[in-house]
């Protein structure tokens, strides 16, 4: 083999200090041979001078001697490869075996007369031995060793002193052998200090002065395990008489502890439980020692004896030495019965230990003589004493456990079962070996929580390494004697590990005991705990020690190989962190992953967010881990389930668990606080419109104050299972954990919770509502706290320090403020109970994590204020004031984060206290309409209770209250306060404080980003100032607009900053950057002193512009941490291309961008969007950097660019759709793809596509200048197909002709490219380009009704053409052709119609087969005209065009997934009664699809045909369906289909049955039994969810989607009552248990056709999907209630009970009644009669004067009682006045009357408007005696709950929005109603028999504006030819009523002008109320 040079000069070296070692032997084969590897070179060189000295020494003289022992001194390092350089000091890297020929030679050459082995010659055998042991790297056994350790202890007794020093030296080095190779260090080196031991206890001086020496430097570079001994050797010494040996030791000692870097008593410190004992024993007989190791100590002897009497006494107690008892008590000046109770457990534990027979008993009874002297002639039972102290002296004991001595740890085990003996026998006789094991376990188990938190105290004090490792062993060993038992405990013994496994120097001990700790779990408990196990491992490798490594790997195996299989059966192996990172552990992860077998993405990422929200942080932060790769690894996935209206719900808990994490506090969230931010970038800045966060509220309010039994025990397990679990699961602090241990203990007392409940057999009776209590907790709260149930904590705590108010300016910090505060209120608390709940909590609050103090502050605020001290109360008021005018005060010295966190404390007590007050009003308030009494527990002073509790809230400055809100940012109650000024004030003719107070409300709602609430104030200020129209315009994003205000601006004031920077933030949001950097330069020119201020937008314009060397230079000079500079800085490091540079800006900018995403927590998601829009950034630069720089293998790999343009571009449509949001992403994307490019990447064409993208949104942003800008841009890169946006935008500027033109050139340009480019070789993107071109084109010929109908056809064709399987392509051409239809005259639909009709269901039938999109537009509109053509062929059975069309929809049938088909299914059932034989059969099959794909969704929607009242072709027809689908289905299916025949049959029976006026209620077990025994059923409830199909967020994804929620509720059980309602059918209500455990109520309503009710509900909901699809009104949760409607036939049905709601009428009668005013009069009855009679304008007059005077607007009382939190009142405003404003809008379209305040609630939890009993549609309301002259209910209390805007801002916006997007989609609403044509209501039936009476006698009237025809088909459709006109704007205005198309926003004024004109009002029905 080849050697390399350096090789050949090492082994060059090597051969010649062998061979001169050898002499005079030849070593010729170490010249030749080459074919010997290094290992084996050594070896032999090695072994060859073995061999040459199995001869005597060549030359034994001493020169030669010397010679040979420096050869020998230089082959250590010839043979580690030093090569001439000097020897370091630490032995190098490779295995080198250097010390086998030092001690094969160094007998040889000490061997012989003294003239041959001079002492020169003795020294250097020494040295080059030293030499050699110092080289040592590889394992050497056998004792060799040893041998030369004996060697060296030879040299230590040398005549000579350097001979006795090199000897020294070499004792020294094998020391530090021994603990390099591991192992148990002390065994080894004993015999080394045995030897050095032995030397001091001969006279020689000389030698001992050397050994000392020798033992310094052993100490300077001993490990802790062996410290000790070389320092006792030295502190022996000191007491010598000896002045040389005493001045030799101390200077080592100094020595030593210079070295160490320590002083001299901290030097001994951590040894001092063993040189205490050795030194103070001898206080009689050697007190030298003791005095001269005190001076060194600088201690006094005095001292020194009483700070280690917990060490020194058990010795003395246990040698029975009095003398020396009685020294120490004379030295401590303390009795020695005292020194012994005061140490009773440590002194008892040692005479327990002691292992002779009988020696135990003699100490006890020294012990017992030494009390009974004390007792004066009293008797002392030792029993007694050892009974008063036995949980610390077990503790003791199991520490001893711990001990390496196997002996010890027996004596320990031995002296247990003494102390067992004892308590339970008293006797001393232990029990035997067998049982042994068994008792101990049993014994030890009732004091297992002693025991820990004794250990726990022991390892939280200044202990040495050695006691904590023998503490850690010790519970080790603790465990193995208890065995599974030990799961009571398993929560304090994980927390121990823990925060001893951070320790280096414990870790290895640590896991030793983590391995016996799960493997002494039972199987169902260890799960619990292999999350936390695994995590800390995984966390931990790499500090690892080898041992540590394998013994980790131990316990994962037990967990995997052991356990795996039974915990992967209960999922717990879920748990496990990914480990496969980790090498060695890799293949164990294979078989982890292989028992949990494969799961879903969702599943996974379901499992990962379980982790996430886990009380420890190390799992946390591993699953964050996990989280983030399966982010980026699964990316498709994830932009599947962020797509559509609506995001997926595991989307939503995803960031709301990643929110909450990142809002975590406390030691060791940093990193995990690091993760989360870099997981959410990893997700994306998704849409907060289009998320569902599933939040909740925690908290709870007492309402009884503490009186209430229940209701105290409640809210003690609230404390518990909320706030408390989670603080003692997640703490490492194990004394924090046992403050809150101690505080539960006592929690759960007060709750009665003790160990009755758990254990079996208990003879102890639990009362039934503790133990439902009890079991009602989670399985996780029970684990934790079942071993407190019987645990024995107590506390210590001082009495909290008298405290002068207000406390807010005394303390610094907020955390002190919070715990102080909090400390002293819970001195104050007055009543029992609440003293009994919140005294344990003293410790707890005082502790740094404030979590719990905060949590507290309330509730012991209420209970002061409502039953405490009058002057406590004062200072509570008193508080805070404080902390509120800190907010205003400019010149306050509070830090940032104490006023802020102070402010939020504040104003969450506040919104406490209103809660309260809410909740008590209304208990108050329970009784009044129907007698009952408020609950039992309010007390009859409770009206005294709420003035209290509202005297200090509205003791608090209105004022100062919004001024302190505005300041901190919490503008919801800013709003509120400066509102209820203003609403004082609105009588006033302060005008000037009005229009501050109206801008104060403008710049709030500009930052509550509600820009319909800034147009509402704008209404109200006459003259709007520069900066409110620039605020106005900002922040509806009309960035044009305010630029040229701040233009303006600029132009007065110049040299102002603030306009420059508003310019400039304008510039950026239009994208037009280089008129920033220009601006910047400018302004920079003349203000240098600006450009700290100016630097971001600086630094941003030169990166989007790409001047790299001049960002380069601002970023160098900047110390600004602004978005701008950060993302530059990453982009700096990403051009450099340096790695770590990229990871550390990368980490920097996460770290500093996230901040406001921590600080706004899990609920400001909205309020933080823009900084999760840098994250979202920061993730996309890291991606396109590794894209654009890492090498492909291959040429097939390069289309993955193309997959990188798709993962962008799904990641871009998942941000909320503004041109502010989106363009930003667009702009840094283009910036990245420029910075380093890969030679085989053109990354133009991306570029290209990018600016087109930034037109297409600058144009919908109305950013024309932009948008043109970024066209030409992709113009110049010649993008393809860049004339598409190009003619959108000049249509867009007004001039469609002109764009129109302009495509149709480009497209001809195209077309002769065409004839040059083979279009079969494109990718398809130019296709899908040029469909899109073709049909924008028809698309745009159709709507400037100048061309020929074949022409645009052609074009609608040719788009086609292009993309065959286009949904939107396939819809316009279907739709063009229907359009076309309907304009045909009467004559040409029999023929040219049938045609287009059948163009329209193929085109209809394709599209609905290749999307989702139109599939509310397609699937009804096809139905209808397939079955309308039926229809009227219905005689034809071989009519052609009725074939196609059947053929075509049988095709699109079997090809679409069936739950198209099932959105239609009310339609489809509704023509149940087809008269074709043709149509028929098709239709059947369809129904029976349906049903069988869906039975249990469809079979409801299916019963009002199953139980059709007569017995017609469509009751037999649903009949024979249900029989065809019971043949052709499952037994599920069959099953199923009888329970719902049969739920139906019984809900029928329910209906019908006829009851008695004075009946209130019926009995379900004894009414209907039948019906009682259906539950529980696998059937679901008909709730409106669970009936309504949703749709997939791509089309990709049809073929697989479930429409259905999986977990909808089934029925659970029937409740027994069933109220009878008093209205005049008699509904009844029934109540519902769902198997989710939600109680659901529906109504039973007979003699009411419920068809239109539930086909109502149907077009609610496509309405709630629309508003769901449209960005403006998603954005503002534009959407109507709706509820479940079962129609079980023509007659009865039944609707699901509003939850949570009140009717408008009462609410408005209470605070009238409040203000005394009565609800009617006589007086009102008689200008009612007089109005009717009186012509509109004084009808007006008089109503305005004589009734709406009586009645003022008082409905924004009830939402500031209702709501009194402002967050709360605002959202229920929103939603309320959001409601209101669409179903005015659907009202009035639907032609929907009676709208009186009994039928319009009011959810009592959101704020939201319902709509009840749609009895009165199609405008009924118009034809009652007294006409309806209103469109919708728009009255004074109605506008009233609107806010101060009244219907301006949110309401009419929302209208608007409403109404145009009615419009947009009319065909779609009109085809929903085509079920009515179908499937008449009973009242057109009645009206049909009405008018064919009347018919005869031909009757001029007409109803429901019909001709008298007794067609009922054509009944109903004239009933919807209203509701076309006005989705189609055709409304009559004026005096005239002249009809005809208006604009939206124009409508909407007219609408909003009729529903308040008191013309139209003052003659409505009175009963109508039309002043409310």
């Amino acid at each position: 083999m080849d050697v390399e040079p350096g090789v050949q000069s090492w082994r060059g070296s090597v051969r010649a200090v062998t061979q001169a070692i050898v002499e005079p032997d030849d070593l010729a084969w170490m010249d030749d041979d080459e074919t010997l590897n290094d290992t084996h070179y050594l070896a032999r060189a090695v072994t060859d001078i073995a061999t040459r000295f199995e001869r005597p020494l060549y030359n034994p003289s001493a020169p030669s001697r010397l010679a040979l022992t420096q050869e020998l001194l230089r082959l250590p390092c010839a043979l580690a490869r030093h090569l001439g350089l000097s020897c370091p000091v630490e032995p190098g890297k490779f295995a080198v075996n250097a010390i086998h020929p030092s001690l094969l030679l160094s007998p040889l050459i000490l061997e012989g007369p003294e003239e041959e082995v001079t002492a020169v010659v003795r020294k250097a055998v020494y040295d080059a031995l030293a030499r050699s042991i110092n080289h040592q790297t590889a394992a050497y056994g056998g004792g060799k060793l040893e041998h030369a350790g004996q060697l060296a202890a030879r040299g230590m007794k040398d005549n000579d002193r350097s001979v006795r020093l090199s000897a020294g030296r070499c004792l020294v080095e094998l020391v530090k052998l021994y603990q390099r190779l591991g192992g148990h260090h002390t065994a080894q080196t004993d015999p080394i200090f045995t030897a050095i031991s032995s030397i001091f206890a001969k006279v020689d001086i000389r030698h001992q002065e050397t050994a000392l020496i020798t033992c310094g430097s052993i100490a300077k570079i001993a490990t802790p395990d062996i410290f000790f001994t070389p320092l006792t050797l030295l502190l022996s010494m000191l007491g010598r008489s000896n002045p040389v040996l005493k001045g030799t030791a101390y200077m080592q000692l100094c020595a030593v502890a210079k070295h160490h870097k320590k002083s001299h008593y901290n030097l001994f410190a951590p040894y001092m439980d063993r040189i205490a004992p050795f030194l103070v024993t001898r206080i009689c007989k050697q007190p030298s020692a003791l005095n001269e190791s005190c001076r060194f100590l600088s201690v006094a002897p005095h001292d020194f004896v009483n700070v280690t009497l917990n060490h020194t006494l058990p010795h003395i107690f246990s040698n029975h030495d009095r003398q020396t008892l009685e020294a120490v008590s004379a030295a401590t000046q303390k009795k020695c019965h005292s020194l012994f109770l005061t140490h009773e457990s440590k002194i008892l534990a040692r005479a327990f230990m002691a292992p002779k027979p009988g020696q135990t008993r003699a100490i006890l009874t020294f012990i017992t003589s030494v009390l009974t002297d004390a007792a004066s002639g009293g008797t002392i039972d030792i029993d007694s004493v050892i009974k008063s102290c036995l949980v610390n002296l077990i503790a003791e004991l199991v520490m001893y456990m711990g001990d390496d001595d196997p002996a010890v740890v027996d004596e320990a085990i031995h002296a247990v079962m003494k102390i067992e003996a004892i308590v339970t026998t008293k006797s001393t006789t232990p029990h035997t070996a067998a049982a042994g094991d068994e008792t101990v376990s049993k014994f030890l188990q009732p004091y297992m929580l002693g025991i820990i938190t004794h250990l726990n105290d022991v390892l939280q004090d200044k202990q040495p390494v050695d006691m904590k490792r023998r503490v850690i062993r010790s519970l080790g060993a603790f465990m193995n004697q208890i065995g599974p038992a030990i799961s009571n405990v398993a929560p304090q013994i994980l927390a121990t590990l823990q925060s001893t496994l951070v320790v280096d120097a414990l870790a290895e001990v640590t896991i030793e005991s983590w391995d016996i700790f799960l493997r002494k779990l039972d199987v169902h408990d260890v799960g619990s705990y292999i999350g936390p196990t695994s995590a800390s491992v995984v966390t931990f490798w790499p500090t690892f020690s080898i041992r540590a490594k394998d013994l980790a790997k131990r316990c994962l195996e037990h967990v995997v190989l052991d356990v795996g299989d039974k915990l992967a059966q209960t999922k717990k192996l879920d748990e496990l962190v990914d480990f496969s990172a980790i090498p060695e552990l890799k293949p164990l992860y294979g078989r982890v992953a292989e028992l949990k077998g494969t799961s879903s993405g969702p599943e996974k990422l379901q499992t990962l967010l379980g982790r996430i929200t886990n009380d420890n942080l190390m799992v946390v932060a591993r699953a964050l881990e996990e989280l983030r790769s399966f982010l980026v690894n699964e990316e498709g996935l994830v932009r599947e389930l962020a797509s559509g209206d609506v995001f997926d719900p595991l989307i939503g808990e995803t960031l709301s668990a990643l929110l909450t994490t990142t809002a975590r506090d406390g030691e060791g969230t940093d990193v995990m606080r690091s993760l989360a931010f870099e997981c959410i970038g990893a997700l994306g800045a998704l849409d907060p419109d289009r998320l569902e966060f599933g939040e909740s509220d925690a908290r709870m309010v007492v309402t009884s104050n503490f009186t209430d039994d229940t209701e105290s025990a409640t809210f003690v397990v609230h404390l518990i299972k909320d706030v408390l679990v989670g603080a003692f699961r997640s703490t490492s602090d194990t004394q924090y954990q046992t403050q809150i241990a101690y505080t539960i203990q006592e929690l759960l007392k007060f709750c009665s919770f003790t160990s009755s409940l758990i254990t079996p057999g208990s003879s102890a009776s639990v009362p039934l509502k503790v133990r439902n209590r009890w079991n009602a907790l989670p399985k996780q709260v029970i684990e934790t706290i079942t071993p407190l149930l019987a645990s024995r904590y107590t506390l210590n705590v001082k009495p909290a320090a008298p405290t002068q108010y207000p406390i807010y300016p005394i303390h610094s910090t907020y955390r002190e403020w919070i715990s102080v505060w909090t400390s002293n209120l819970l001195t104050q608390v007055s009543g029992t109970q609440a003293r009994n709940i919140f005294s344990v909590f003293a410790a707890v609050v005082r502790n740094r994590d404030v979590g719990v103090a905060h949590h507290l502050l309330p509730h012991l605020v209420l209970n002061i204020l409502v039953s405490g001290k009058q002057e406590d109360a004062d200072n509570i008021r008193l508080e805070l004031l404080s902390v509120l005018q800190d907010q205003v005060d400019p010149s306050t010295k509070s830090t940032a984060d104490k006023r802020d966190l102070s402010a939020q404390t504040v104003f969450l007590l506040m919104d406490h206290l209103n809660k309260w007050v809410r909740v008590i009003r209304q208990e108050l308030n329970t009784g009044k309409p129907d007698g009952r009494k408020p609950r039992s527990h309010q007390p009859n002073g409770a009206e005294d209770q709420l003035v209290r509790v509202d005297s200090i809230v509205s003791s608090i400055e209105q004022n100062l209250m919004a001024r302190a809100a505005l300041r901190c940012k919490a503008y919801a109650r800013a709003l509120m306060s400066f509102e209820q000024q203003v609403i004082m004030m609105q009588g006033t003719k302060d005008v000037d404080t009005l229009s501050n107070h109206y801008e104060r409300l403008h710049e709030i709602y500009a930052q509550l980003d509600e820009p319909d609430g800034m147009e509402g104030i704008t209404t109200l200020i006459l003259s709007p100032s520069l900066e409110h129209q620039i605020r106005q315009h900002e922040s509806t994003g009309r960035w044009t607009a305010a630029q040229s205000c701040w233009e303006v601006q600029l132009q007065r004031a110049p040299d102002e900053l603030r306009s420059h920077l508003g310019l400039l933030r304008c510039l950026k949001n239009v994208g037009h950057y280089d008129t920033l950097r220009t601006h910047v330069e400018g302004v920079l020119h003349r203000r240098p002193d600006w450009e700290a201020e100016l630097v971001g937008y600086q630094v941003e314009s030169a990166c989007m512009v790409s001047k790299w060397d001049e960002v380069q230079a601002l970023v160098a000079t900047t110390e600004a941490t602004s978005s701008s500079v950060l993302m530059a800085k990453v982009l700096l490091a990403m051009r450099s291309g340096h790695e770590q540079a990229i990871s550390t800006t990368l980490s920097d900018a996460r770290r500093s961008l996230g901040a406001p995403i921590a600080a706004a927590g899990s609920r400001g998601y909205r309020r933080s969007y823009e900084a999760v829009l840098d994250l979202h950034l920061l993730h996309e630069l890291r991606v396109i950097y590794d894209h654009i720089t890492s090498p492909f293998g291959t040429d097939q790999e390069r289309p993955s660019f193309t997959l990188l343009d798709k993962q962008l571009s799904a990641r871009l449509e998942s941000i909320q759709p503004s041109f502010r949001f989106r363009e930003p992403i667009i702009s840094m994307r283009r910036t990245a793809l420029a910075l380093r490019t890969r030679a085989d990447i053109d990354v133009v064409p991306y570029i290209g596509q990018s600016w087109l993208l930034s037109a297409k949104l600058a144009r919908k942003a109305g950013y024309t200048q932009t948008a043109y800008s970024a066209v030409l841009q992709s113009q110049q890169l010649k993008t393809p197909f860049s004339f598409i946006e190009s003619a959108k935008l000049t249509r867009v500027t007004g001039e469609p002709l002109r764009a129109l033109r302009e495509l149709e050139n480009s497209l001809s340009l195209t077309a002769r490219a065409d004839n040059v480019i083979d279009l079969t070789v494109d990718d398809g993107s130019k296709q899908r380009l040029r469909a899109k071109a073709f049909l924008m084109r028809a698309k745009w010929m159709r709507d400037s009704d100048r061309f020929d109908v074949k022409d645009i056809t052609v074009l609608f064709e040719k788009a086609r053409e292009y993309r065959k399987q286009w949904e939107s392509g396939l819809f316009h051409l279907g739709q063009f052709q229907d359009e076309c239809f309907k304009n045909l005259d009467l004559a040409d639909r029999a023929s040219r119609g049938e045609i287009m009709n059948l163009n329209t269901i193929k085109c209809f039938g394709e599209a609905i087969a290749h999307g989702d999109k139109y599939i509310y537009q397609t699937v009804p509109r096809l139905l209808t005209l397939w079955l309308d053509m039926g229809e009227t062929h219905k005689n034809a059975p071989d009519h052609k065009a009725t074939k196609k069309a059947t053929a075509f929809l049988m095709k699109h049938a079997r090809d679409a997934p069936t739950y198209k088909w099932y959105t239609a299914f009310p339609q489809i059932v509704s023509r149940i009664g087809h008269p074709s034989g043709t149509v028929w059969p098709v239709l059947q099959g369809l129904i029976i699809r349906v049903i069988r794909e869906y039975p249990r969704q469809a079979l409801w929607g299916f019963a009002s045909a199953i139980h059709a009242k007569e017995r017609t072709v469509r009751h037999e027809r649903a009949k024979a369906i249900l029989d065809k689908v019971k043949n052709q289905s499952s037994g599920q299916t069959q099953d199923w289909i009888l329970a719902t025949v049969t739920m139906t049959q019984e809900l029928l029976a329910l209906c019908n049955l006829g009851v008695k006026d004075d009946k209130k209620s019926l009995s379900m077990s004894r009414d209907f039994p039948s019906l009682q025994k259906l539950a529980p059923s696998e059937l679901i409830i008909p709730l409106q969810e669970s009936l309504t199909a949703s749709l997939p967020p791509t089309a990709a994804l049809s073929r697989d989607h479930e429409p259905f929620p999986s977990d909808a509720p089934k029925f659970h059980k029937f409740f027994d009552e069933i109220d009878i309602m008093r209205s005049l059918a008699r509904p009844r209500k029934l109540t519902i248990q769902g198997t989710n455990g939600q109680i659901y109520m529906f109504l039973g309503k007979p003699k009411d056709d419920l068809r239109k009710d539930a086909r109502l509900m149907d077009f609610n909901a496509i309405i709630n999907k629309l508003l769901k699809s449209n960005s403006d009104s998603r954005r503002r949760q534009l959407r109507i209630r709706t509820y479940g409607i079962v129609t079980l036939n023509e007659e009865c049905g039944f609707i699901q009970w509003v939850p949570n709601t009140i009717p408008v009428r009462p609410v408005l009668l209470k605070l009238y009644e409040a203000r005394n005013i009565r609800s009617w009069s006589t007086r009102m009855g008689d200008i009612f009669e007089k109005i009717k009679l009186q012509p509109e304008n004084e009808a007006a007059k008089t109503f305005e004067d004589h009734i709406l005077t009586i009645f003022p607007p008082v409905f924004h009382e009830w939402f500031i009682e209702t709501f009194p939190e402002p967050s709360a009142w605002l959202a229920s405003r929103l939603a309320y006045s959001r409601t209101t404003a669409v179903m005015c809008m659907v009202g009035f379209i639907l032609g929907l009357g009676d709208r009186h305040c009994e039928n319009i609630l009011l959810d009592t939890n959101s704020g939201d408007l319902v709509h009840v009993d749609f009895n009165c549609l199609f405008e009924k309301g118009k034809t009652l005696e007294t006409p309806e002259r209103v469109p919708f209910r728009l009255t004074q209390n109605i506008v009233d709950g609107f806010g101060i805007t009244g219907v301006e801002g949110v309401f009419r916006i929302a209208c608007e929005i409403t109404m145009q997007l009615l419009r947009d989609n009319k065909d779609c609403l009109m085809s929903v109603l085509d079920a009515f044509i179908h499937d008449p209501l009973v009242e057109w039936e009645d009206e049909q028999r009405r008018m064919s009476r009347r018919a005869p006698r031909k009757s001029s009237r007409t109803d429901n504006n019909v001709a008298a025809s007794v067609d009922l088909k054509q009944l109903a459709k004239n009933a919807l030819n209203p509701i076309e006109k006005k989705l189609k704007g055709i409304y009559s205005i004026g005096k005239e009523k002249s009809e005809k198309e208006i604009s939206t926003s124009s409508l909407v004024q007219v609408l909003i002008e009729e529903s308040m004109d008191l013309c139209n009002l003052s003659k409505m029905y009175p009963g109508w109320a039309p002043w409310h």
